[in-house]
């Protein structure tokens, strides 16, 4: 009966409406949202604990990222696994996916602690300024500790949203994100039992929240029915064919990843090296853009489920009309967000600012307010770069990604950056040209694969099931977003 009635539900809902992709898409974007949230809250209390601590936190936090990148990409790629098999209806497929990538978060997690030891030379290498590069130790040592339950926690939220279930893993967020964010402002500065710490207090306070994740999906799948419908605790076991199919479709999602962050760390360790004030301008400028880019990567999850889910239907048409909405929203959400960007950047720029106003926090909030209108003309890329890559890599095209995204990235800015540090004048804006034109590139090259329609023909599931539903015709553009 509770199969059926949900079942029906479902049905009421058109497949490839606007409808569907808000109920599968509002919940990831508010989940996101409150992320970003989260790393705002962060970097706001390490600006008033010191200017070194904010100018620390980015650069090791985007090295532990790219360290733990092919990994996360991996274990998120499960839910594409998840989105074909449950468009083909095939429950135990669907369960046997979720256990082939807590199998890769397990080996992966353990492979990432390595790191800790090696954090005082890594960044002794990048030589920051001797004062900073003693808190980025810190920083990512403590973060590498999370990594693991961050990739079970990520593997176990595709079970969710790749059925596109969203409304618990947006609980679950939530729930971490106000424990992360009290934890936050207890560790840093000193609160009831806790000592002040810093830096410190903020590393231990994500992997605190990264451990409560994990606990809160264990409890969910535990205590709700879909673990039992879907037999989830019989297809535990290894499957050759399934974990070979994940990493061959999930290494270049993986890769993708962390050619995408290692271009950005790249970006920011140079930009760290023409000064402190550039450094920390950076981080307060990507950080209030992740307020809108962050968000984003809820709706691109929802793309890529539901582009999953009409590939294992066989139905690759209603993913085209689901694809072009979402790229319609989202665009009038990025350019929404660039006009406050460039008409309101004092506002925003106000809660970081400390209780004793000092002349570095004076250049450096006159330095950020330049570079949030960089982030103002990439933002409308971001859009296309999100929703078009989402929709391509749904169905399984993600070597082209990979590949794309590792050429333009140093062809456009990772290069260009060096020869602009090295050579040019204008060394912090000559970067964020080169960063913005990375991102014009890269979110009309998606655009153009998209169109191009090959990864209609793809799927990371067997062949032999379903077969192909009949289908209205191509839609243009403009029957698409109708």
């Amino acid at each position: 009966m509770e199969e059926r009635s949900s079942t029906n539900s479902d049905t009421l809902v058109r497949p490839g409406s606007l409808r569907e992709l808000a109920n599968v898409a509002i919940p990831l974007v508010l989940s996101c949202g409150s992320l970003s949230i989260m790393h705002v809250v962060d970097r706001i209390f390490l600006t008033w604990w010191s200017t070194d601590a904010v100018a620390a936190a980015l650069p090791a936090g985007m090295i532990q990222w790219a360290a733990m990148s092919i990994a996360m990409g991996m274990a998120t790629y499960v839910n594409t696994f998840v989105s074909q098999y449950e468009g083909a209806g095939q429950k135990g497929r669907v369960s046997e996916s979720v256990w082939q990538g807590l199998y890769l978060a397990l080996i992966w997690g353990g492979i990432l602690l390595l790191g800790v030891p090696l954090a005082g030379t890594f960044f002794h290498w990048i030589d920051h300024a001797p004062e900073v590069q003693a808190l980025e130790v810190d920083y990512f040592s403590i973060l590498c500790l999370g990594s693991g339950p961050a990739l079970i926690s990520t593997v176990l939220s595709c079970f969710y949203t790749g059925r596109g279930k969203t409304m618990v893993v947006m609980w679950v967020n939530l729930a971490s994100v106000m424990l992360n964010m009290v934890l936050d402002y207890c560790l840093i500065f000193g609160a009831g039992p806790f000592p002040a710490m810093g830096i410190k207090g903020a590393a231990i306070a994500t992997v605190a929240a990264n451990v409560s994740m994990l606990v809160f999906y264990a409890f969910v799948i535990f205590a709700k029915h879909e673990a039992r419908e879907y037999g989830l605790f019989n297809h535990y076991r290894w499957n050759r064919d399934l974990f070979l199919r994940l990493i061959r479709y999930g290494f270049p999602n993986g890769m993708l990843y962390f050619v995408d962050i290692i271009g950005f760390t790249l970006f920011i360790v140079l930009v760290g090296r023409i000064g402190k004030i550039e450094l920390a301008a950076t981080t307060i400028a990507f950080n209030l853009n992740s307020l809108a880019f962050v968000p984003m990567m809820g709706v691109g999850t929802a793309v890529m489920t539901l582009v999953g889910k009409r590939i294992g239907e066989g139905r690759p048409q209603l993913a085209v009309r689901t694809t072009w909405k979402a790229f319609a929203a989202s665009a009038v959400y990025m350019l929404l967000f660039a006009a406050v960007y460039v008409g309101l950047p004092d506002l925003l720029l106000r809660p970081y600012e400390p209780e004793v106003i000092t002349e570095d926090f004076l250049e450096v909030r006159h330095t950020a307010v330049v570079l949030l209108r960089f982030a103002a003309l990439f933002s409308f890329f971001d859009a296309a770069v999100v929703v078009f890559g989402s929709a391509i890599r749904g169905a399984g095209d993600t070597r082209f990604c990979m590949i794309f995204s590792l050429v333009t990235g140093w062809a456009i800015m990772v290069i260009p950056t060096f020869l602009i540090w090295k050579y040019a004048d204008a060394k912090l804006f000559g970067s964020w040209t080169a960063c913005t034109s990375y991102l014009g590139v890269l979110g009309i090259g998606y655009l153009i694969r998209f169109q191009a329609g090959h990864w209609k023909k793809m799927r990371v599931i067997e062949d032999h099931f379903p077969e192909p539903a009949s289908e209205d015709p191509e839609p243009t553009v403009e029957e698409a977003l109708t």
